[in-house]
């Protein structure tokens, strides 16, 4: 059984730092590379490497076409799609392996791939779990070689869910394996449908506060699914480059910017506070997003901090 003593690092709820500027994630990336060569510095712990399964952890009741945008998007990882169906996941995902690259450990790429999904619908913690609790339902999963993913359902509080985050990421003991200490990885997610859609979903809900600019049509008809999938984007590329809380990042450590959060509120081209930016709209549905993915997926990806250029990358 894992410790429960853990080290995470949030999806904060940045739309409110983005319209008004309350933190550092909101400063210009310009005038934050203008005091260093690099916004996100390297502290010398290892990173993720080799080939890694993403474990789904499903707490709470989900239907099967929800269970399968959040499997489809982990696929479309490693999928290597036509150039017709470029943009895709998986090229928005080769942002991150500049950072294997400027590693001073030269860790091996990372590959990953979808592995067990482990079905928790009976609330067997209730509906209302603490930080301790989400990493007791993530070392439900393999621990070696992995990342486990906790996803809750829209009727299941979590703590601080919907005040200050959006989901979480983290490490935790796994003990002895093969008679080494071993930590795992580990990212939390909530549905936000019902709780806050105008905080964990935009853009495809209207905000709380600030510019009230229209709704997106979500890529996959389900504002609360289409919502976690930023979240966990984001979580992910944050787990690649920081899995251990001494990677890629910058600020403190326990409330770090890291590959994505480092760009809040940003999905194109031209984007602004309160506007996700210049996105690929579907003709059929009038969905926006910017990258196509298995199956004939469509999803709408925050921008990663390119670490060659010093600048948001984005696909569109």
């Amino acid at each position: 059984m894992a410790s429960f003593i853990s080290s995470h690092y949030s999806v904060k709820i940045f739309l409110l730092f983005c319209v008004f500027q309350l933190s550092l994630a909101a400063r210009r990336l310009d005038q934050v590379v203008d005091d260093q060569s690099r916004l996100l510095r390297y502290h010398n712990g290892p990173l993720l490497s080799g080939k890694i399964s993403i474990n789904l952890i499903w707490y709470g009741k989900f239907k099967p076409s929800q269970k399968a945008i959040i499997s489809d998007f982990i696929t479309s990882l490693s999928s290597s799609p036509a150039q017709s169906e470029q943009p895709s996941v998986s090229s928005w995902w080769k942002t991150t392996e500049k950072y294997y690259h400027l590693s001073n450990k030269k860790a091996s790429s990372l590959s990953l791939s979808l592995g067990k999904q482990i079905i928790e619908d009976n609330y067997s913690l209730g509906k209302s779990l603490t930080n301790k609790q989400i990493v007791e339902l993530a070392s439900k999963g393999e621990q070696k070689n992995a990342i486990n993913v906790v996803l809750t359902s829209a009727d299941v509080a979590v703590e601080d869910f919907c005040m200050n985050r959006c989901g979480t990421h983290g490490s935790s003991s796994a003990g002895h394996v093969e008679g080494k200490n071993y930590k795992f990885a580990y990212i939390w997610v909530g549905n936000s449908e019902t709780q806050c859609p105008g905080m964990c979903a935009w853009p495809f809900h209207q905000p709380i506060y600030g510019p009230q600019s229209p709704p997106l049509v979500a890529p996959n008809n389900d504002v609360g699914l289409d919502g976690m999938v930023i979240n966990l984007a984001s979580l992910l590329a944050g787990t690649a480059t920081n899995p251990f809380g001494n990677g890629y990042y910058q600020g403190p450590a326990e409330a770090p910017l890291e590959a994505a959060s480092a760009c809040p509120g940003v999905y194109g081209k031209g984007a602004y506070p309160g506007y996700a930016g210049n996105l690929l709209v579907d003709s059929t549905t009038g969905a926006s997003y910017n990258a196509n993915g298995a199956n004939g997926r469509k999803y709408l990806l925050p921008a990663l901090y390119d670490p060659k250029t010093s600048s948001c990358s984005t696909l569109v």
